[in-house]
């Protein structure tokens, strides 16, 4: 199972939650950050439709392959 961790930054004057190299929107405050954060990491949580997905991968390529919606990643907030 995978596991995505948010992360609480400093952000373009304010705050924001970063997973990998994206950051959300900036929040005034660190406590409306981490707030956004955990609200997102929760809905990572909810299953979904298995579902057929197609995307472009890093050589140029479509693939289509099945995304079963159940599986659903663990998620942590980390301040």
């Amino acid at each position: 199972m995978p596991r995505i961790t948010y992360r609480i930054v400093p952000h373009d004057g304010g705050w924001a939650y970063k997973l990998g190299d994206s950051f959300s929107e900036t929040f005034r405050r660190r406590e409306d950050a981490h707030a956004a954060a955990v609200a997102v990491s929760r809905e990572q949580k909810v299953p979904d439709a298995t579902a057929w997905i197609e995307y472009e991968a890093d050589d140029g390529q479509w693939v289509t392959e099945r995304a079963d919606g159940h599986d659903r990643p663990e998620t942590e907030v980390e301040d």
